[in-house]
């Protein structure tokens, strides 16, 4: 029995000396041992900057257009030493998190408003997906005119890019929890907000986070576009400098930046997935 199973690639360890008892591994839980997961997930970035670097090395573009690490990592730290940076940043991340926190609390609220009462969804859900479908580009000129060219227009644009993915995900989940753990809830006499909170919002949980990874990313483009057009400020006033100045060195690092920090955001939200979803199985890849 035991050599069959090694010969599937399983690994068998006995559990003691001279025991009859031996734990089976599977293939895969062995193979990932073999090189740890961090390694495994760095090696595309590294292989992304060594295609750069060559790139750059053997000038297949233009320096002005394409310029190489070493050329990005002087530039950040001309931006870092003149405070340009860190003046950017910090105004960037307040719109996102000001303008994320309350779309993304409205994308709650009416996501539970439509998805736990027809009525709700009657009155709020075609509303929703007639305004989801308009272009951002046709958007900012009419809140330009509502909210002005400060940081209301702004937030507003990111309140609205994180407010659909939050809404159409924790929407979605709530109408497909399994209508027979409802009923099941109900046969054993808990009440109707009990049976929300104990059955339906742990049942659509799953599709929430993947709703609120949509925002967050959806966050850092509406950002974006938002400080190119009409700002003094942020991530996006300097690649807009970047780009009337020609420049490129200072757009890569801007974009090296929100890709940073959409990362960051990311990894995150998959973080909370696993503490908060550590009940349900799911497939892991080999």
């Amino acid at each position: 029995m035991t050599q069959a199973l090694a010969a599937t690639g399983a690994t068998v360890t006995p559990l003691h000396p001279g025991s009859a008892l031996v734990q089976i591994e599977a293939q895969s839980a062995a193979h990932r041992r073999g090189v740890p997961r961090t390694v495994r997930r760095l090696s595309g970035v590294l292989l992304l900057l060594a295609i750069w670097s060559l790139a750059a090395v053997q000038q297949w573009l233009s320096p002005d257009l394409l310029p190489g690490p070493l050329t990005v990592i002087a530039a950040l730290r001309e931006l870092v030493v003149t405070g340009q940076l860190g003046d950017a940043l910090r105004a960037s991340l307040l719109r996102v998190v000001v303008g994320a926190s309350i779309g993304m609390s409205a994308g709650v609220a009416a996501a539970l408003f439509a998805g736990l009462l027809r009525l709700g969804e009657d009155l709020i859900d075609a509303p929703i997906q007639m305004v989801r479908t308009l272009p951002w580009a046709g958007l900012v000129p009419l809140l330009l005119i509502w909210l002005g060219i400060d940081e209301g227009s702004k937030v507003a644009l990111v309140a609205l890019a994180s407010f659909f993915p939050i809404y159409l995900n924790l929407f979605a989940g709530i109408r497909n929890v399994d209508e027979t753990l409802v009923e099941a809830a109900r046969t054993m006499g808990l009440r109707p907000a009990a049976v929300i909170r104990h059955v339906v919002l742990p049942g659509a949980l799953p599709n929430a986070l993947v709703g609120l990874r949509y925002a967050l990313g959806s966050s850092w483009l509406a950002l974006v576009f938002a400080e190119t057009v009409n700002s003094q400020t942020g991530i996006g006033y300097l690649t807009t400098y970047a780009r009337e100045t020609y420049r490129t060195d200072i757009i890569f690092v801007c974009l090296l930046i929100y890709a940073a920090l959409g990362l960051s955001a990311d990894i995150v939200v998959r973080t909370l997935e696993g503490r908060l979803l550590s009940w349900r199985p799911s497939f892991k890849a080999a």
